[in-house]
């Protein structure tokens, strides 16, 4: 079976946010499958990967000169980099100040056009879009083709003024979004298959609160809207990570002593044994970054330390670090993205915190267990589908779920997952259970792969 997977993210090449690795992680578990899957992605000119000489796209006047080139994937999935009009820049979608281009709208559907030619030109099976930036992609075909669209957030829908209905060849009508263009919206509609990425996600945007104003169109798509859930790569294993000081697995979780004495040394931290809690994330607001800053004033009553990293929205990491500096002795900030140190931190923290607004599925709770770490995580999208209440269910818990979005229902969270924390016996239970599961991306492929067999 022949994919055209097209996406405008892919790690370790280009990532902003969970798409990224959802992509790299599901190509190359279909690859590894047998699946003749070939990876569309824009050429930013940001990212350093063998490609062949250019070769020309003909494309409608105003997108303009188009080229692509061939390549490959650092774990060998075939790939082709297309160069439109403006798509090249510093980041895929914001400015330094973290704006968003003016131009994103001409950008990616420019991008989305070049899929929809690259399309027609290859024959694939199946079409495998992924969120709004490759939407526009069914739009611009010239007749129906089996396609798979993926939603990894569907906050994000790319609207835009509505002279774009007239460029789009097919079904335009599609894309008529209260006057304007939804890049989004017809995709839902045009897609055979429609996957949220996780179950319960799935469930929840099909409910006017959490559908975006999709929640009537996704409704309509009746079975054909599925929530498979993501998995994570194997370069998240404790058990051989390269950037731990000390390796250990789910029948000896020993060596994450040691793991944690070297991550509190680092963060300039004295040695007590109060539980470290960290926090890996995007400083957004759909991230419940500023509910994690409220909760820092009452660690003094766990007692516990919590360390973030992160980068993102400006206020936030502003306020971040003035509550760093106001209360040291209980939080540390590092702006930024820093993989090894995500690492470390997984691997060396006792509990997670992530007091999600939304969260579709979620990558840094599956990480977080695989590495022993126990999570504490609010009851919503993919954190239903992958946290238990281990106060709940006692026999199967693998961490905390606070039932509301709110401080104080995370302080609550906080408190039970610190009193599980201090019982050894207990807190080795919790963590083998997240451990011995697998995250891996093997079912998640298979249920793409029958996915794919469905539509076509």
């Amino acid at each position: 079976m022949r994919v055209l997977f097209a996406t405008a993210e892919l790690a370790p090449l280009v990532r902003v946010g969970g798409l990224a690795y959802a992509a790299a992680g599901l190509t190359s578990e279909l690859h590894r499958s047998g699946v003749d899957v070939t990876i569309v992605l824009p050429d930013y000119g940001t990212y350093d990967v063998a490609l062949g000489p250019p070769q020309p796209l003909g494309m409608p006047p105003w997108v303009g000169i188009t080229t692509f080139r061939r390549g490959a994937t650092p774990e060998g999935v075939p790939l082709i980099a297309v160069t439109t009009p403006a798509i090249q820049r510093p980041h895929p979608y914001n400015d330094a100040d973290g704006h968003g281009w003016p131009d994103n709208d001409f950008r990616f559907m420019a991008f989305s056009a070049a899929v929809a030619r690259l399309t027609e030109e290859l024959a694939p099976d199946v079409l495998h879009i992924n969120d709004w930036h490759t939407g526009a992609a069914l739009g611009f075909l010239t007749g129906p083709q089996p396609s798979v669209l993926t939603i990894h957030n569907l906050a994000y829908q790319g609207t835009t003024h509505a002279g774009w209905l007239t460029l789009l060849t097919h079904r335009p009508e599609a894309y008529e979004w209260y006057g304007g263009t939804n890049p989004l919206s017809g995709a839902i509609a045009l897609a055979d298959r429609v996957v949220a990425v996780s179950p319960n996600y799935a469930t929840e945007i099909r409910r006017r609160e959490h559908g975006a104003g999709l929640h009537d169109a996704l409704s309509a798509k009746g079975d054909r809207l599925v929530g498979i859930l993501n998995g994570i790569d194997g370069g998240w294993n404790p058990a051989d990570d390269p950037d731990l000081t000390a390796n250990y697995g789910p029948d000896d979780v020993s060596g994450k002593t040691e793991v944690r004495r070297a991550l509190v040394s680092e963060l300039g931290w004295p040695g007590e044994m109060s539980p470290l809690i960290a926090m890996v994330t995007r400083l957004t607001w759909q991230k419940g970054v500023d509910l994690a800053l409220d909760v820092v004033e009452y660690l003094d009553r766990v007692p516990a330390r919590m360390v973030v990293l992160g980068s993102g929205d400006r206020h936030l990491a502003d306020r971040a670090h003035w509550v760093a500096s106001a209360r040291p002795q209980r939080l540390r900030f590092i702006e930024g993205f820093d993989e090894p140190l995500a690492h470390r931190l997984f691997g060396g923290a006792d509990l997670l915190l992530m007091p999600s607004r939304f969260e579709p599925c979620g990558l840094a709770q599956m990480q977080a267990m695989t590495y022993g770490t126990i999570p504490i995580v609010t009851d919503v999208g993919g954190l239903r589908d992958t946290v238990i209440d281990a106060d709940a269910h006692p026999e199967t818990g693998t961490g905390f779920v606070a039932p509301h979005v709110t401080p104080t229902a995370l302080i609550d969270g906080v408190h039970r997952a610190a009193k599980a924390w201090r019982s050894p016996s207990r807190r080795k239970e919790i963590q083998r259970r997240g451990m011995e599961r697998d995250w891996s991306w093997r079912n998640p492929a298979q249920r793409q792969i029958e996915l794919y067999r469905a539509v076509v």
